[in-house]
């Protein structure tokens, strides 16, 4: 395991380049750089050098801007080094893209979690590396493990035993101030400085600092502190940026491969009942147009493809403002889902001009009654309707998506939802006939997993079996039908979301062990070996006043009125959406 110093002395090593940005080559590991746009090169002489670690594909990550913007904000401070590490194919030791080091060469190895599923798989990318996966193992011999990302911001305590510290919120607020510390004790860093960092930055949360208890049931009793660590964490928040989130990786090999994505803002304000997103960001925020401007004027000339992010909760008005400046531009517009119940006419013209082929739209509830229960808001005739129009300025593929085991759900709900499938396609092939070609639909299932700081949190996961069952009948009514194709996520994929969504470190430890150890049957014949019941932590309701693991993060929201929203929720009732300013229900704008 590489020293502090030895670290230090291995700024002999070949140099990673002048500093500069610029394209990559085919000299990393599978040649994955190849034609990215946005590449660091830099030195590492007398650099404190930083492993960023995105825990899945490399095609994922590139997509990701949190990941691209942590990227950037690393390699601009003129004192580091960052280069990025992604899964590598099964048997080959990590090295990173850049300059193909190994994990042990740097000092600091950050990483970002997205996606709860990619928990086991990042743990796996640390102990191939050679690093030691249990933080309390770990000396001043090892690198200093730092966590960020909206999956540890959910909930940090399954990856907390593996941690040294979590930087928690926006990485423009976050991570400046606490990568400038770190710079300044370069290259004495060690855990000495962990407590520190606790007292120092509020959106810092060191896991060795905290000590949990159980009661007789194994629910979380208390939460012990030491020293001057806060009780809670409470993540920071961007406030009005001078420039909106966009990409600053452009790769072929990317997901969205040559496309460039530009935020509208953070946060939701419809409130959906099952979106962490509409509730861990909250009060949402809109980006300025000038600070939209500002980031549609990174697009380089040579991309032709803009995708907004956020366009469910953009005015009409600011849509129709940017849809103007993109197609000044030359550009055409891709976009992630729509709106039914937002579709402007200003909006489909642009849609139109850009010549969109595939268009989505998300129910999420398969019927009215889940729609109010999730709190959706979105009937069946604005989804047909949509459709229609949709198809009527030549998009040829349809998607819809939806989620199954919602609370409440009931195969009355499914056939629901097969019959406004059939009632669309129905609509679409009228359309079809007068203009000689039809549009497919293509419906997307995927399983539901109650998430943290939902009101949500408290409800059961369906189960395998119960999931398995509702997807036949599913499949089973729409088979034979023309022009329509289902898809659908694996539901022990979701299970395993589901526990480790609301795991706490006893999880996180046996997560380890299975990183560590030699796979012997499925995942969930793993944790029973090691003494985890995963229905437990997915399958379990909760209690109103339960202390959950994951609030040691402190972000603003009530457990009151999440509790509430979920009594409204079971009992059919629509909820209001975030109204910023104007109410103090869920306790962010009370803070």
């Amino acid at each position: 395991m590489a020293s502090r110093q030895r670290v230090g002395r291995r700024s002999a090593l070949p140099a990673a380049g002048s500093g500069r940005r610029g394209r990559g080559n085919q000299k990393t590991p599978g040649g994955l750089l190849a034609g990215e746009r946005g590449t660091w090169r830099k030195k590492w002489t007398d650099r404190l050098p930083v492993a960023l670690i995105f825990p899945n594909t490399y095609a994922v990550a590139a997509s990701n801007l949190g990941w691209q913007l942590v990227y950037d904000l690393l390699n601009e401070h003129p004192a580091v080094v960052a280069e990025r590490f992604v899964l590598a194919a099964a048997g080959d030791r990590p090295l990173s893209l850049e300059s193909g080091r190994p994990l042990t060469d740097f000092a600091l190895v950050c990483y970002s979690l997205s996606f709860e599923g990619d928990s086991l798989a990042l743990l796996e990318l640390l102990a191939a590396g050679g690093l030691t996966l249990e933080a309390a193992a770990r000396d001043d011999d090892h690198p200093l493990v730092i966590g960020g990302g909206v999956g540890v911001w959910l909930n940090p305590e399954p990856l907390a035993p593996a941690t040294d510290l979590f930087i928690l919120g926006e990485a423009e607020v976050a991570l400046p101030p606490v990568l400038q510390f770190l710079v300044e004790q370069w290259p004495r860093l060690g855990r000495r400085l962990l407590p520190r960092l606790a007292a120092a930055f509020s959106a810092c949360y060191v896991p060795g600092l905290y000590h949990p208890s159980y009661d007789e049931q194994g629910r979380l009793l208390a939460m012990t502190v030491e020293g001057d660590a806060p009780t809670r964490v409470v993540p920071a928040l961007l406030r009005e940026p001078e420039v909106a989130g966009y990409s600053r990786l452009l790769s072929p090999q990317a997901e969205f491969s040559d496309l460039f994505l530009v935020e509208l803002g953070r946060g939701c304000s419809r409130a959906c009942r099952f979106c962490a997103a509409g509730f861990i960001y909250r009060p949402p925020r809109l980006w300025s147009p000038a600070a939209i401007r500002a980031a549609l004027a990174h697009c380089p000339p040579e991309i032709q493809r803009v995708g907004l992010l956020g366009m469910e909760m953009a005015a009409p008005e600011t849509l129709a403002a940017i849809s103007g400046l993109i197609a000044e531009r030359g550009k055409s517009l891709s976009f992630s889902s729509l709106r039914a119940d937002a579709l402007t006419p200003a909006l489909l013209e642009l849609l139109a001009a850009s010549r969109i082929k595939t268009a989505v739209l998300a129910p999420d509830g398969a019927s009215q009654r889940l729609r109010r229960i999730i709190n959706k808001g979105l009937s069946e005739e604005a989804v047909l309707r949509a459709g229609e129009e949709l198809a009527a300025i030549g998009v040829t593929t349809l998607k819809l998506y939806c989620m199954l085991g919602l609370p409440g759900e009931e195969d009355g709900d499914l056939l629901e939802l097969v019959g406004m499938i059939r009632r669309l396609k129905g609509r679409l092939l009228a359309l079809g006939r007068s203009r000689g070609r039809l549009t497919e639909i293509q419906l997307s299932v995927s399983s539901f997993v109650p998430k943290p700081w939902t009101p949500f949190q408290y409800h059961p996961f369906a189960g395998v079996a119960e999931l398995s069952r509702r997807l036949k009948l599913l499949q089973g009514e729409l088979a034979g039908e023309a022009n329509v194709r289902i898809s659908a996520e694996a539901p022990d994929k979701a299970y395993f979301q589901a526990v480790v969504a609301r795991g706490d470190r006893r999880l996180g430890l046996a997560l380890i062990a299975m990183a560590a150890g030699e796979k012997r049957g499925n995942w969930r014949r793993q944790l029973s070996e090691l003494g985890i019941d995963p229905a437990w932590y997915a399958s379990r309701p909760r209690a109103e006043g339960e202390i959950f693991p994951w609030e040691i993060v402190d972000p603003g929201l009530t457990a009151r009125f999440l509790a509430a929203e979920y009594k409204r929720a079971l009992a059919g009732k629509s909820g209001q959406g975030c109204r910023v300013g104007a109410c103090k229900a869920c306790g962010v704008c009370d803070g």
